[in-house]
């Protein structure tokens, strides 16, 4: 091919193939007999297997207090896998995946329970040759973490990081704490087990496949780069709404709110890979740096700040999708003069000399219209002559749309002349859906996040640092919210885009926000 030549190239790797650092091990997880591990962990392991991607030799074992058999077990993970996998169930490849899966019945905070775990181990690794290689993944709530780590360590299930025959890694699932001081305690005790390096804190929206192509856009097309800062974008909009009510999470929910639940792990994520500088190549830690530095550049939001760029509120009485729900005070187990908040809007400003000025407006929250989670990089207007001369109908400004969920794909709003002899002009979209053009459906998060852990890349896992600071920048706002002792939060009806406060908040930047 002449240096001329400018066809596309299709696949073209960006990264080492992530297979080949797959090595044969075993996963251990706490909590299998719970939602995450029937609704995505197990399906996600046999998209894995079906796809061919799993290491030749492999066993899970499920850890867990219900008294399950193997064929318990086994039975559990085959019904979640026909109702929630995306592939569907082959009996041939079934039936090797389920001769892999084990259980052991147990009480996390009792000390003999780890010796039980070490034996059943032991007779499982034995006969399939496996070499020792464990994965643990927490998926437990957090006050269980630290007696999780400590019992394994002290039953010499952890390798040392520096063990070259052997590697012992921990997943962990959000949350991380309720504030800065939970989440360092709670790293802290994770920490003085495991290492750093082997410590992969899970947040499932960075395995999206939208989120994963936040890089390969900015970074692959040289068309954005040079437009990627305050002289040429007007404002960004983050959106993440969730059309469910509060449901059974009433315990869990009342302890945290959408701010803690939403905003500190997956939104902020998010705003960082949009923020981002360029990192100098793809190593993992090299790229988490960038996104470290959109957290330390944040302005931080304290005292008067609060009221004039936060808002909070809670879901009334109201129909969504024309089922009638009640108000969020009136839910199971919410106590009725909550102040738990099921919407939040933020206006975000990154203080560095490429986001100088550019507000970045962040918004989610429960029994909204519909379920959605879209990032808008609207473009700055063009000058007021030519095509945008009457000040009574300004032209439509350009804006790129990334869609997380649920179709996953991105749009360029542009100007284009309207056919025919007038010189009218009228906004159009250039649409890509993934689904349409690579004709196959996008890997479920967890099965490529579950990979990557396989393969020791931790690239899309928060480090220690990043959590924490997301914390501290959080704990801020949670602060000043408790100075003010509200009693009583504003109200948007279910089935609306939330209260009246938030639409202030945005139109006194001069904006709108967008309907989805």
């Amino acid at each position: 091919m002449s240096p001329s030549d400018s066809s596309p190239k299709i696949d073209t790797p960006v990264t080492a193939n992530r297979t080949a650092s797959t090595q044969s091990c075993t996963i251990v997880i706490f909590g299998a007999s719970g939602d995450l591990t029937q609704r995505k962990l197990l399906p996600a392991l046999y998209n894995l297997l079906l796809d061919g991607l799993l290491p030749d030799n492999f066993a899970v074992l499920g850890l867990g207090r219900k008294p399950l058999s193997d064929d318990d077990f086994r039975s559990i993970a085959r019904k979640g896998i026909e109702k929630f996998s995306r592939q569907t169930l082959e009996p041939d490849k079934w039936k090797s995946f389920q001769s892999r899966l084990f259980y052991c019945a147990g009480d996390i905070v009792a000390s003999d329970y780890y010796g039980t775990i070490r034996k059943r181990l032991k007779e499982i690794e034995s006969p399939f040759k496996l070499p020792g290689n464990r994965i643990f993944y927490l998926a437990i709530p957090p006050t269980s973490f630290a007696p999780a780590c400590e019992g394994l360590q002290n039953a010499g299930l952890v390798a040392a990081p520096d063990q070259e025959d052997t590697y012992s890694r921990v997943i962990v699932e959000k949350p991380i704490g309720h504030d800065l001081s939970s989440a360092q305690a709670i790293n802290t005790a994770i920490g003085n087990v495991f290492d750093e390096a082997q410590i992969f804190r899970i947040d499932h929206y960075l395995g999206k496949e939208t989120v994963q192509n936040i890089m390969v856009m900015r970074f692959a097309n040289s068309i954005f780069e040079p437009l990627w800062n305050h002289k040429y974008i007007d404002h960004v909009q983050l959106t993440v709404s969730e059309a469910v009510t509060l449901g059974t999470r009433a315990t869990y929910y009342e302890g945290a709110g959408a701010l803690r639940d939403m905003v500190q792990n997956h939104i902020l994520q998010l705003l960082c890979l949009i923020a981002m500088e360029p990192p100098y190549s793809l190593d993992p830690d090299v790229v988490r740096n960038a996104r470290m530095d959109v957290l330390r550049g944040l302005r931080p939001i304290r005292g008067e700040d609060v009221e004039k760029m936060t808002v909070r509120a809670q879901y009334a009485h109201g129909n969504i999708k024309g089922q009638e729900v009640p108000g969020y005070r009136r839910e199971e187990g919410v106590q009725p003069d909550s102040t738990t908040e099921t919407f939040v809007a933020l206006k975000v400003f990154v203080e560095n000399w490429r986001w100088a000025g550019v507000p970045f407006y962040i918004r989610t929250g429960k029994a909204m219209p519909t379920r959605a989670s879209e990032i808008a990089v609207q473009f700055k207007d063009i000058p007021q002559i030519l095509f945008n001369a009457n000040p009574q109908i300004p032209q439509a400004p350009n804006l790129l749309t990334l869609r997380i969920q649920p179709e996953e794909g991105m749009a360029l709003r542009i100007i284009s002349k309207v056919p025919g002899s007038k010189a009218r002009t009228h906004p159009v979209e250039m649409d890509f859906h993934y689904g349409d053009a690579f004709k196959a459906p996008s890997p479920e998060a967890y099965e490529r996040l579950l990979l990557d852990v396989m393969a020791g890349d931790t690239s899309l896992f928060m480090r220690r640092d990043a959590v924490e600071a997301s914390w501290k920048w959080v704990t801020d706002i949670l602060e000043g919210w408790s100075a003010y002792e509200t009693k009583w939060l504003p109200e948007y009806p279910a089935g609306s885009w939330g209260p009246v406060e938030a639409d202030r908040l945005i139109h006194a930047g001069g904006h709108h926000w967008r309907k989805i």
